[in-house]
Order: C-alpha cells, then structure tokens, then sequence
C-alpha cells in the first residue's frame, strides 16, 4: 500500500533529523498528505502523538549516547533540542526514572525503539460509505467543553442531553430543514492528547439547519461546502459506533484515496427501542489526497 510506505518514509525522515529542528510541513508532504491529516492518522495508527513519539525517540537516543559516556549531559541536551541541562534532566527523569547522570553507571537502560507501519488484517467489518458533496450549513445547539472518552457513554457528554429543556427540543426539532431529521452530535476543536485519551474537546447536540435565524439562546456553528465521508452502521449501541470510528481512522483513511480536512465530526442515530440493533451515521470532512 503506498500510504504505508508513505508513512515509513516520513518515519525515517523524523529518525534522521531527531537531532535538528523537524520540518512537520516536509514530514507531511512524504506522506502525501496535509499535516492536519498526518498528526490525525499518526495518533489513530499508533495510540500517540506525533509530537509524543518525537520526544520519546529523541529521549531513547539521549539515553544511548549517555551511557556511551562521550557526550556531557548539556552536549546532548542541545543536541536533541532543549534549551538547558535542567529541562533536559527533568524530561529524561520523568521518562525513564532515572537522572541522566546515573545512565552510564546503570544496568538496565529504558529504550524507546523507532516506530514502522505494517498493514495487519484482522477480523473483517464491512464499512458502508459513501462520499458526497454537500452545501455550507448550520450546526445550531448546546455546547460544552467536555473530556475525551473512548469507550461507553461520555458521563458529561449525557448530562449535557439531560439538560435539554422541551422547549428547546422544540426549537431544534422545528430549525431541522435538511434530510437529517434527528438530534446530532458534533466534535471539534480537540486537544492535541485526543488519540491518547487526554485533553478535552467542544461538543455540541442539537440540529442541521440552513435557516437565517437568530438562534437566541443557542450555540451556532457555520460548516462551509465541501466534501463528506458518511458512514452508516447498525449494531449494538454504542460500541458499533465507536468501533467504526477507529476503523475510520486505522483502516479505511490509510487505504482511500481521501484525507482530514479540519471540521467538525459529526454522528447520529435513529431509533433506540433496540440497543442491539441502533442505525448510526458518521460523518467527516474529507478531500482527495494531491
């Protein structure tokens, strides 16, 4: 697959220049993709940050030239890109559980190896999709910055649907003038700690809408035309759903010929009267890859 190749192209980019200033905009164009795109796969494919890998491989290295013992420890400070020997000490500390002082004289020494893409098949799971053009639109409704959750319902994410009022079930339900006729949820502005479970996002529940209103009391959010990749399931709620978003990420991103653009991420669901059996969608903003 040549985005596989692509990546661990990109991965030995970073591995020859963890001791220089590191160009995301040419690690980015050897993938073949934005660096928007590229920071959402790496995190989806690995369970990392880029910028986490980066630190972690630039430590591991540390650690080798440390034990060496060639290199004083401010030498390898800079040269792995901290500005002082107590920076430098305290990241390795955290990292490794030891002063970069004592490595020489360890026995054991923590290593963190370089990273490649291999494509693994595993249990199939059919992916229904389809791509599809649509106009600018309105995401209207209620907001919160809320914490990233992987796995089962997001505590604040239910509270937040809780507390919609009837009236203001109303008001959404009357503003829905598109051929999506139910409630939708939509998540943006994500920490950088997203695909490690850390950091927080901004979610919203409410409806899509072209109306001109006001929307007085509401949260409002302009998306812009463009391109969409819907994704459509049915299974047990909501592990069907979460499921296919990894999916989204670790199978079907790499091997389609689309990447991110930034948006938002949006799903939603239609009849709950059977867990088991719960009609989902998800969308998200795509583009043909250069």
């Amino acid at each position: 697959m040549d985005m596989l190749k692509d990546l661990n192209e990109a991965m030995r980019y970073i591995e020859e220049h963890l001791d220089e200033a590191i160009d995301f905009g040419e690690v980015a164009a050897i993938a073949g993709v934005s660096e928007f795109h590229l920071r959402k796969l790496f995190s989806y494919l690995s369970g990392m940050t880029l910028s986490s890998y980066i630190r972690n491989r630039r430590l591991s290295q540390a650690a080798l030239d440390l034990q060496q013992g060639g290199e004083r420890v401010l030498d390898v400070a800079v040269k792995y890109g901290y500005d002082s020997a107590d920076g430098f000490s305290r990241a390795f500390r955290e990292w490794s559980g030891m002063n970069p002082s004592e490595v020489k004289n360890s026995v054991s020494l923590k290593v963190f190896p370089r990273l490649t893409f291999q494509l693994t098949i595993q249990g199939g799971m059919d992916m229904d999709y389809r791509i599809i053009e649509k106009d600018a639109f309105k995401l209207v409704g209620i907001k919160k910055r809320v914490p990233i959750v992987f796995e089962g319902q997001n505590p604040e994410i239910l509270k937040m649907a809780q507390s919609i009022t009837t009236a203001q079930r109303e008001a959404l339900h009357a503003w829905r003038n598109t051929d999506v006729k139910t409630v939708v949820n939509a998540s943006f502005n994500f920490d950088d700690g997203r695909y490690e479970e850390q950091g927080q996002l901004d979610h919203l529940i409410g409806s899509i809408t072209t109306l001109e209103e006001a929307f007085e009391g509401f949260e409002v959010v302009d998306v812009p035309a463009g391109r969409w990749a819907i994704f459509s399931m049915v299974g047990p709620f909501p592990q069907t759903l979460q499921n296919t978003w990894a999916k989204i990420f670790s199978e079907w991103l790499p091997s389609s010929h689309y990447e991110l653009v930034d948006g938002p991420e949006i799903s939603f669901n239609g009849d709950f009267s059977d867990l088991q059996k719960v009609y989902s969608e998800i969308w998200i903003p795509v583009k043909k890859k250069s």
